[in-house]
Protein backbone atom coordinates (compact mmCIF):
# COMPACT_ATOMS: atom_id res chain seq x y z
CA UNK A 1 0.00 0.00 0.00
CA UNK A 2 1.33 3.50 -0.79
CA UNK A 3 2.60 5.68 2.03
CA UNK A 4 -0.22 7.74 3.52
CA UNK A 5 -0.06 11.42 2.66
CA UNK A 6 -1.43 14.21 4.88
CA UNK A 7 -5.19 14.84 4.66
CA UNK A 8 -6.27 17.08 1.79
CA UNK A 9 -6.76 20.73 2.71
CA UNK A 10 -10.46 21.54 3.01
CA UNK A 11 -12.16 24.24 0.98
CA UNK A 12 -12.57 26.27 4.17
CA UNK A 13 -10.55 25.66 7.31
CA UNK A 14 -11.74 27.00 10.66
CA UNK A 15 -10.40 30.50 11.24
CA UNK A 16 -8.48 31.48 14.34
CA UNK A 17 -11.75 31.59 16.30
CA UNK A 18 -12.59 28.07 15.18
CA UNK A 19 -15.36 29.14 12.82
CA UNK A 20 -16.58 27.09 9.87
CA UNK A 21 -18.40 29.92 8.14
CA UNK A 22 -20.87 31.06 10.83
CA UNK A 23 -20.60 27.82 12.82
CA UNK A 24 -18.27 26.63 15.57
CA UNK A 25 -16.43 29.05 17.84
CA UNK A 26 -16.34 28.99 21.64
CA UNK A 27 -19.37 29.57 23.85
CA UNK A 28 -18.04 28.53 27.24
CA UNK A 29 -17.55 29.96 30.74
CA UNK A 30 -14.37 31.96 31.32
CA UNK A 31 -13.08 29.06 33.44
CA UNK A 32 -12.57 26.97 30.31
CA UNK A 33 -10.97 29.58 28.06
CA UNK A 34 -7.46 29.03 29.43
CA UNK A 35 -7.75 25.25 29.00
CA UNK A 36 -9.02 25.67 25.42
CA UNK A 37 -6.20 28.09 24.56
CA UNK A 38 -3.68 25.69 26.08
CA UNK A 39 -5.15 22.80 24.08
CA UNK A 40 -5.21 24.83 20.87
CA UNK A 41 -1.54 25.72 21.26
CA UNK A 42 -0.55 22.15 22.15
CA UNK A 43 -2.44 20.75 19.16
CA UNK A 44 -0.98 23.34 16.78
CA UNK A 45 2.52 22.38 17.89
CA UNK A 46 1.82 18.64 17.82
CA UNK A 47 0.33 18.79 14.33
CA UNK A 48 3.62 20.26 13.09
CA UNK A 49 5.83 17.92 15.14
CA UNK A 50 7.14 14.97 13.06
CA UNK A 51 7.86 12.98 16.24
CA UNK A 52 4.27 13.34 17.50
CA UNK A 53 2.83 12.42 14.10
CA UNK A 54 5.16 9.43 13.79
CA UNK A 55 4.18 8.15 17.24
CA UNK A 56 0.47 8.63 16.44
CA UNK A 57 0.85 6.67 13.21
CA UNK A 58 2.96 3.96 14.88
CA UNK A 59 0.28 3.31 17.50
CA UNK A 60 -2.48 3.31 14.88
CA UNK A 61 -0.58 0.76 12.83
CA UNK A 62 0.84 -1.51 15.54
CA UNK A 63 -1.85 -1.27 18.22
CA UNK A 64 -5.11 -0.26 16.52
CA UNK A 65 -4.47 -2.36 13.40
CA UNK A 66 -4.59 0.27 10.68
CA UNK A 67 -5.02 0.56 7.81
CA UNK A 68 -8.53 -0.87 8.09
CA UNK A 69 -9.76 -2.91 5.12
CA UNK A 70 -11.76 -1.61 2.17
CA UNK A 71 -13.96 -4.65 1.53
CA UNK A 72 -16.14 -5.44 -1.50
CA UNK A 73 -19.56 -6.45 -0.12
CA UNK A 74 -20.54 -8.83 -2.90
CA UNK A 75 -23.83 -10.07 -1.43
CA UNK A 76 -25.03 -6.62 -0.39
CA UNK A 77 -24.19 -5.48 -3.91
CA UNK A 78 -26.20 -8.33 -5.41
CA UNK A 79 -29.14 -7.63 -3.09
CA UNK A 80 -29.18 -3.93 -4.04
CA UNK A 81 -28.92 -4.82 -7.73
CA UNK A 82 -26.96 -1.77 -8.81
CA UNK A 83 -23.66 -0.09 -7.94
CA UNK A 84 -20.84 -1.99 -6.25
CA UNK A 85 -20.80 -1.55 -2.47
CA UNK A 86 -17.53 -1.36 -0.54
CA UNK A 87 -17.24 -1.24 3.25
CA UNK A 88 -14.50 0.75 4.99
CA UNK A 89 -14.09 -1.66 7.90
CA UNK A 90 -13.60 0.54 10.97
CA UNK A 91 -15.29 -2.28 12.90
CA UNK A 92 -12.03 -4.23 12.56
CA UNK A 93 -10.07 -1.68 14.59
CA UNK A 94 -9.02 -2.59 18.12
CA UNK A 95 -12.07 -1.79 20.33
CA UNK A 96 -14.43 -2.29 17.38
CA UNK A 97 -15.04 1.20 16.00
CA UNK A 98 -13.52 4.38 14.60
CA UNK A 99 -13.47 6.04 18.04
CA UNK A 100 -10.04 4.67 18.94
CA UNK A 101 -8.33 6.87 16.30
CA UNK A 102 -9.32 10.05 18.14
CA UNK A 103 -8.80 8.61 21.63
CA UNK A 104 -5.19 7.70 20.81
CA UNK A 105 -4.54 11.16 19.39
CA UNK A 106 -5.99 12.95 22.40
CA UNK A 107 -4.26 10.54 24.78
CA UNK A 108 -0.93 11.50 23.26
CA UNK A 109 -1.85 15.18 23.60
CA UNK A 110 -2.71 14.63 27.26
CA UNK A 111 0.78 13.28 27.90
CA UNK A 112 2.31 16.12 25.89
CA UNK A 113 0.46 18.69 28.04
CA UNK A 114 1.49 16.78 31.20
CA UNK A 115 -2.11 16.46 32.40
CA UNK A 116 -2.53 13.83 35.10
CA UNK A 117 -5.93 12.31 34.22
CA UNK A 118 -8.63 12.20 31.55
CA UNK A 119 -12.41 12.31 31.50
CA UNK A 120 -14.77 11.49 28.66
CA UNK A 121 -18.45 11.16 27.79
CA UNK A 122 -20.03 8.28 25.94
CA UNK A 123 -23.37 7.27 24.47
CA UNK A 124 -23.02 3.94 22.71
CA UNK A 125 -19.98 3.23 24.85
CA UNK A 126 -17.54 2.97 21.94
CA UNK A 127 -15.85 6.28 22.75
CA UNK A 128 -15.87 5.32 26.41
CA UNK A 129 -14.16 2.03 25.62
CA UNK A 130 -11.70 3.82 23.33
CA UNK A 131 -10.91 6.40 26.03
CA UNK A 132 -10.52 3.65 28.65
CA UNK A 133 -8.20 1.82 26.27
CA UNK A 134 -6.04 4.90 25.64
CA UNK A 135 -5.98 5.65 29.38
CA UNK A 136 -4.75 2.13 30.13
CA UNK A 137 -2.16 2.34 27.35
CA UNK A 138 -0.83 5.71 28.54
CA UNK A 139 -1.21 4.99 32.30
CA UNK A 140 -3.78 7.71 32.94
CA UNK A 141 -6.66 7.57 35.45
CA UNK A 142 -9.96 7.86 33.59
CA UNK A 143 -13.58 8.65 34.41
CA UNK A 144 -16.33 8.25 31.78
CA UNK A 145 -19.72 9.94 32.13
CA UNK A 146 -22.56 7.85 30.71
CA UNK A 147 -26.33 8.27 30.91
CA UNK A 148 -28.02 5.56 32.96
CA UNK A 149 -30.29 4.72 30.00
CA UNK A 150 -27.20 4.13 27.86
CA UNK A 151 -25.60 2.09 30.64
CA UNK A 152 -28.66 -0.17 30.44
CA UNK A 153 -28.43 -0.40 26.64
CA UNK A 154 -24.67 -0.94 26.55
CA UNK A 155 -23.83 -3.35 29.38
CA UNK A 156 -21.00 -5.02 27.47
CA UNK A 157 -19.14 -1.76 26.87
CA UNK A 158 -19.64 -0.74 30.50
CA UNK A 159 -18.00 -3.99 31.56
CA UNK A 160 -15.08 -3.38 29.19
CA UNK A 161 -14.46 0.11 30.54
CA UNK A 162 -14.48 -1.04 34.13
CA UNK A 163 -12.25 -4.02 33.32
CA UNK A 164 -9.63 -1.58 32.01
CA UNK A 165 -9.68 0.39 35.26
CA UNK A 166 -11.96 3.24 34.19
CA UNK A 167 -14.66 4.61 36.48
CA UNK A 168 -18.05 4.71 34.73
CA UNK A 169 -20.10 7.52 36.28
CA UNK A 170 -23.89 7.13 35.79
CA UNK A 171 -25.74 10.30 34.79
CA UNK A 172 -29.32 10.41 36.08
CA UNK A 173 -30.32 13.88 34.88
CA UNK A 174 -32.47 14.76 31.86
CA UNK A 175 -33.01 11.99 29.34
CA UNK A 176 -30.12 10.02 30.90
CA UNK A 177 -28.39 9.75 27.51
CA UNK A 178 -25.49 11.29 25.59
CA UNK A 179 -26.50 14.95 25.87
CA UNK A 180 -26.66 14.68 29.66
CA UNK A 181 -23.33 12.82 29.80
CA UNK A 182 -21.69 15.71 27.90
CA UNK A 183 -23.27 18.19 30.32
CA UNK A 184 -21.81 16.41 33.34
CA UNK A 185 -18.36 15.95 31.76
CA UNK A 186 -18.26 19.67 30.92
CA UNK A 187 -19.16 20.54 34.52
CA UNK A 188 -16.37 18.41 35.91
CA UNK A 189 -13.83 19.77 33.43
CA UNK A 190 -14.58 23.31 34.60
CA UNK A 191 -13.65 22.25 38.13
CA UNK A 192 -10.47 20.35 37.22
CA UNK A 193 -8.94 21.97 34.12
CA UNK A 194 -5.47 22.30 35.65
CA UNK A 195 -4.96 18.55 36.00
CA UNK A 196 -7.53 17.02 33.63
CA UNK A 197 -7.97 16.71 29.87
CA UNK A 198 -11.48 16.15 28.51
CA UNK A 199 -11.38 13.70 25.57
CA UNK A 200 -14.47 14.80 23.63
CA UNK A 201 -15.53 11.88 21.47
CA UNK A 202 -17.12 13.56 18.47
CA UNK A 203 -16.56 16.55 16.21
CA UNK A 204 -18.57 18.77 18.57
CA UNK A 205 -17.86 21.21 21.37
CA UNK A 206 -15.81 24.41 21.50
CA UNK A 207 -12.78 25.06 19.29
CA UNK A 208 -10.36 23.27 18.83
CA UNK A 209 -12.30 20.02 19.40
CA UNK A 210 -14.28 19.88 16.10
CA UNK A 211 -11.13 20.51 14.06
CA UNK A 212 -8.92 18.25 16.18
CA UNK A 213 -11.30 15.28 16.24
CA UNK A 214 -11.84 15.60 12.48
CA UNK A 215 -8.09 15.62 11.88
CA UNK A 216 -7.47 12.53 14.02
CA UNK A 217 -10.30 10.73 12.19
CA UNK A 218 -9.24 11.89 8.71
CA UNK A 219 -7.09 8.77 8.43
CA UNK A 220 -10.35 6.99 7.50
CA UNK A 221 -10.99 9.05 4.37
CA UNK A 222 -7.33 9.28 3.41
CA UNK A 223 -6.94 5.49 3.49
CA UNK A 224 -10.20 5.12 1.58
CA UNK A 225 -8.94 7.37 -1.24
CA UNK A 226 -5.71 5.44 -1.59
CA UNK A 227 -7.37 2.01 -1.29
CA UNK A 228 -9.99 3.00 -3.88
CA UNK A 229 -7.35 3.91 -6.43
CA UNK A 230 -5.46 0.73 -5.58
CA UNK A 231 -8.47 -1.62 -5.75
CA UNK A 232 -10.63 -0.21 -8.54
CA UNK A 233 -8.48 2.45 -10.14
CA UNK A 234 -10.36 5.63 -9.20
CA UNK A 235 -12.27 7.43 -6.48
CA UNK A 236 -15.76 6.19 -5.50
CA UNK A 237 -18.88 7.82 -6.90
CA UNK A 238 -20.59 8.10 -3.50
CA UNK A 239 -19.34 7.97 0.10
CA UNK A 240 -21.85 7.35 2.92
CA UNK A 241 -21.54 7.63 6.72
CA UNK A 242 -23.88 7.84 9.70
CA UNK A 243 -24.03 11.17 11.58
CA UNK A 244 -24.72 11.75 15.26
CA UNK A 245 -22.19 14.28 16.52
CA UNK A 246 -20.40 13.42 13.31
CA UNK A 247 -16.84 12.18 13.95
CA UNK A 248 -16.77 9.12 11.67
CA UNK A 249 -18.46 11.10 8.90
CA UNK A 250 -16.13 14.09 9.33
CA UNK A 251 -13.10 11.80 9.17
CA UNK A 252 -14.43 10.02 6.10
CA UNK A 253 -15.68 13.12 4.24
CA UNK A 254 -12.87 15.59 4.99
CA UNK A 255 -10.26 14.23 2.56
CA UNK A 256 -12.94 14.12 -0.18
CA UNK A 257 -14.22 17.70 0.25
CA UNK A 258 -12.26 19.05 -2.74
CA UNK A 259 -13.09 16.00 -4.89
CA UNK A 260 -16.34 17.46 -6.15
CA UNK A 261 -17.10 14.46 -8.35
CA UNK A 262 -17.61 12.35 -5.22
CA UNK A 263 -21.08 12.64 -3.67
CA UNK A 264 -21.03 12.72 0.15
CA UNK A 265 -24.08 11.51 2.09
CA UNK A 266 -24.62 11.76 5.86
CA UNK A 267 -27.29 9.61 7.51
CA UNK A 268 -29.00 10.79 10.70
CA UNK A 269 -31.27 8.98 13.16
CA UNK A 270 -34.92 9.29 12.11
CA UNK A 271 -36.08 7.65 15.36
CA UNK A 272 -39.69 6.52 15.73
CA UNK A 273 -41.34 9.35 13.77
CA UNK A 274 -40.55 12.82 12.46
CA UNK A 275 -42.46 14.37 15.38
CA UNK A 276 -40.59 16.66 17.81
CA UNK A 277 -38.90 14.54 20.51
CA UNK A 278 -39.22 11.29 18.55
CA UNK A 279 -36.01 11.46 16.50
CA UNK A 280 -32.41 12.74 16.48
CA UNK A 281 -32.20 14.10 12.91
CA UNK A 282 -30.53 17.39 13.85
CA UNK A 283 -29.49 18.68 10.43
CA UNK A 284 -32.71 17.57 8.76
CA UNK A 285 -35.00 19.15 11.38
CA UNK A 286 -32.97 21.50 13.57
CA UNK A 287 -31.96 25.14 13.37
CA UNK A 288 -28.80 27.03 14.32
CA UNK A 289 -28.17 27.47 18.03
CA UNK A 290 -25.61 26.94 20.78
CA UNK A 291 -25.05 23.56 22.41
CA UNK A 292 -22.06 22.34 24.43
CA UNK A 293 -19.89 25.33 23.61
CA UNK A 294 -20.42 25.50 19.85
CA UNK A 295 -22.77 27.24 17.41
CA UNK A 296 -24.27 24.65 15.11
CA UNK A 297 -27.54 23.03 14.08
CA UNK A 298 -29.48 22.01 17.21
CA UNK A 299 -32.84 20.35 17.78
CA UNK A 300 -34.70 22.91 19.88
CA UNK A 301 -38.13 24.32 20.63
CA UNK A 302 -39.41 27.79 19.74
CA UNK A 303 -37.89 29.19 22.94
CA UNK A 304 -34.45 27.81 22.11
CA UNK A 305 -34.58 25.02 24.68
CA UNK A 306 -32.78 21.85 23.57
CA UNK A 307 -35.25 19.22 22.42
CA UNK A 308 -35.64 15.72 23.81
CA UNK A 309 -34.38 13.19 21.28
CA UNK A 310 -34.73 9.51 20.57
CA UNK A 311 -32.85 6.91 18.55
CA UNK A 312 -32.61 3.15 18.70
CA UNK A 313 -28.83 3.73 18.58
CA UNK A 314 -27.24 5.27 21.67
CA UNK A 315 -24.45 6.83 19.61
CA UNK A 316 -26.82 8.87 17.40
CA UNK A 317 -29.10 9.88 20.29
CA UNK A 318 -27.86 13.50 20.39
CA UNK A 319 -29.66 16.82 19.71
CA UNK A 320 -26.68 18.56 18.10
CA UNK A 321 -24.11 18.01 15.36
CA UNK A 322 -20.57 19.13 14.63
CA UNK A 323 -20.21 22.67 13.23
CA UNK A 324 -18.36 21.54 10.12
CA UNK A 325 -21.33 19.34 9.20
CA UNK A 326 -23.57 22.39 9.56
CA UNK A 327 -21.25 24.27 7.20
CA UNK A 328 -21.24 21.41 4.68
CA UNK A 329 -25.04 21.25 4.84
CA UNK A 330 -25.42 24.95 4.12
CA UNK A 331 -22.93 25.02 1.25
CA UNK A 332 -24.38 21.84 -0.27
CA UNK A 333 -21.19 19.79 -0.20
CA UNK A 334 -22.82 16.99 1.82
CA UNK A 335 -26.39 15.71 1.43
CA UNK A 336 -28.00 14.71 4.73
CA UNK A 337 -30.88 12.30 5.12
CA UNK A 338 -32.35 10.12 7.88
CA UNK A 339 -33.28 6.50 8.52
CA UNK A 340 -35.84 5.48 11.14
CA UNK A 341 -35.55 2.87 13.90
CA UNK A 342 -37.40 0.12 12.06
CA UNK A 343 -35.32 0.62 8.91
CA UNK A 344 -32.11 0.56 10.96
CA UNK A 345 -33.14 -2.77 12.50
CA UNK A 346 -33.58 -4.14 8.98
CA UNK A 347 -30.14 -2.78 8.07
CA UNK A 348 -28.70 -4.71 11.01
CA UNK A 349 -30.38 -7.92 9.80
CA UNK A 350 -29.41 -7.50 6.14
CA UNK A 351 -25.73 -6.86 6.84
CA UNK A 352 -25.60 -9.71 9.35
CA UNK A 353 -27.33 -12.29 7.17
CA UNK A 354 -25.86 -11.41 3.80
CA UNK A 355 -22.28 -10.55 4.73
CA UNK A 356 -21.82 -12.16 8.13
CA UNK A 357 -20.88 -8.74 9.50
CA UNK A 358 -22.91 -7.43 12.45
CA UNK A 359 -23.07 -3.62 12.24
CA UNK A 360 -23.42 -1.28 15.17
CA UNK A 361 -26.95 0.15 15.19
CA UNK A 362 -25.40 3.51 14.30
CA UNK A 363 -23.77 1.96 11.24
CA UNK A 364 -26.98 0.10 10.37
CA UNK A 365 -28.62 3.44 9.53
CA UNK A 366 -25.96 4.04 6.89
CA UNK A 367 -26.25 0.46 5.58
CA UNK A 368 -29.88 1.15 4.62
CA UNK A 369 -29.09 4.40 2.81
CA UNK A 370 -26.13 2.79 1.04
CA UNK A 371 -28.37 0.01 -0.28
CA UNK A 372 -30.90 2.56 -1.54
CA UNK A 373 -28.26 4.63 -3.29
CA UNK A 374 -26.63 1.57 -4.87
CA UNK A 375 -30.00 0.30 -6.16
CA UNK A 376 -30.50 3.52 -8.15
CA UNK A 377 -27.06 3.57 -9.75
CA UNK A 378 -25.49 1.60 -12.60
CA UNK A 379 -23.35 -1.44 -11.88
CA UNK A 380 -20.26 0.46 -13.00
CA UNK A 381 -20.60 2.90 -10.08
CA UNK A 382 -19.03 2.44 -6.64
CA UNK A 383 -20.56 3.37 -3.28
CA UNK A 384 -18.33 3.27 -0.18
CA UNK A 385 -19.88 2.96 3.27
CA UNK A 386 -17.95 3.99 6.37
CA UNK A 387 -18.64 0.87 8.44
CA UNK A 388 -18.08 2.77 11.64
CA UNK A 389 -18.48 0.03 14.24
CA UNK A 390 -19.34 -3.57 14.97
CA UNK A 391 -22.61 -4.66 16.50
CA UNK A 392 -21.64 -6.93 19.38
CA UNK A 393 -22.40 -4.04 21.78
CA UNK A 394 -25.98 -3.93 20.44
CA UNK A 395 -26.87 -7.63 20.33
CA UNK A 396 -28.71 -7.68 23.67
CA UNK A 397 -30.69 -4.55 22.77
CA UNK A 398 -31.59 -5.89 19.32
CA UNK A 399 -32.71 -9.18 20.86
CA UNK A 400 -34.84 -7.28 23.40
CA UNK A 401 -36.45 -5.15 20.71
CA UNK A 402 -37.13 -8.12 18.44
CA UNK A 403 -38.75 -9.96 21.34
CA UNK A 404 -40.86 -6.92 22.21
CA UNK A 405 -39.60 -6.88 25.80
CA UNK A 406 -39.74 -3.73 27.96
CA UNK A 407 -36.53 -1.85 28.75
CA UNK A 408 -36.30 -3.32 32.24
CA UNK A 409 -35.49 -6.77 30.80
Amino acid sequence: MPTLSPPAKPAVVPDLRGRFGPYGGRFVPETLMFALEELTQAYAEASQDPAFQAEFRRILNEYVGRPSRLYFAERLTKEAGGARIYLKREDLNHTGAHKINNAIGQGLLTKRMKKKRVIAETGAGQHGVASATAAALFDLPCRVYMGSEDIRRQELNVFKMRAMGTEVFPVESGSKTLRDAVNEAMREWMASVETTHYIIGSAIGPHPFPMMVRDFQAVIGQETKEQSVEQFGRLPDVVVACVGGGSNAAGMFYPFVNDTGVELVGVEAGGRTNVYGEHAATISNGKPGVLHGSFSYVLQDDDGQTAPVHSISAGLDYPGVGPEHSYWKDNGRVRYTSINDAEAMEGFRVSSRLEGILPALETAHAVVETMRIAAKRPKTDVVVLCFSGRGDKDCAEVARLEAGLPASH
